[in-house]
């Protein structure tokens, strides 16, 4: 067998490739595919988590809605809906606006449990406008709703308000200036005037005839006429 000479080793093993060296760019873009990469997955995890958190809140924040809606619903319709006020003449049965005026339906209720209504006269009593029980004494009040139901009983034309509603002043008042308003005709500004928080759906006749008492200049009833209590009930 022929042998191989030095030199000859020494030039085949020149000619051996060595191992393959990789580049640095080929690093830095294989590192930054593994970074976008990285980077999608997490943003996509962090997008159906974000979502998913949304919905579950959004579910929470309709049932919780819905039963507090249904709570308010369930405490209004426990509340009277009707107030039958007993008159030295008769009595007088209203119905409450529970739903367009809930604050000043609560006082009254409020009022009505503590007796407050209880003996209460009416002070003023002007034909063909308005009959009102009350403590107050102020007669600049009552001389003008007097000038308005002058001017407004001499209309021939059909008017904006009902006659017989039930409302409260619209002025500032406590506990102890709660007083009644119960109009015998239509009023045309009774909004600017009164908070409306009833109707009178039974004893119409009653009322009309507190209307009709004998008055003094100031229309003050001569007689005395009292609401003698109040009786809240659910329905009549």
């Amino acid at each position: 067998m022929a042998r191989i000479k030095p030199q000859a080793l020494l030039q085949q093993s020149k000619k051996k490739k060595g191992p393959a060296r990789i580049s640095v760019t080929t690093i830095i873009l294989n590192s930054l595919i593994v970074v976008v990469t990285v980077f999608f997955l997490y943003a996509t995890y962090r997008h159906w988590s974000q979502r998913s958190r949304t919905q579950i809140e959004n579910r929470q924040s309709v049932f919780k809605g819905d039963t507090d809606s249904s709570f308010m619903d369930s405490k209004k319709s426990d509340l009277p809906g009707y107030a039958i006020l007993d008159t030295a003449k008769g009595s007088i049965t209203v119905e409450l606006f529970k739903d367009s005026s809930p604050e000043v339906v609560d006082q009254f209720l409020d009022l009505c449990h503590r007796g407050h209504f209880n003996g209460m006269l009416f002070r003023r009593v002007i034909k063909h406008y308005v009959i009102q029980a009350g403590d107050s004494d102020k007669l600049e009040a009552a001389e003008d709703w007097t000038l308005k139901g002058k001017h407004y009983s001499q209309l021939d034309t059909s008017l904006k308000h009902e006659a017989f509603m039930l409302g409260t002043s619209k002025k500032k008042r406590d506990n102890g200036a709660f007083e009644l308003f119960i109009t015998t005709a239509p009023i045309p500004d009774l909004n600017e005037k009164l908070i409306v928080f009833g109707k009178v759906v039974k004893g119409e006749d009653i009322v009309q005839e507190i209307e009709e008492v004998d008055t003094d200049e100031h229309y003050r009833p001569k007689s005395s006429i009292a609401i003698r209590s109040v009786t809240l009930k659910q329905s009549v």
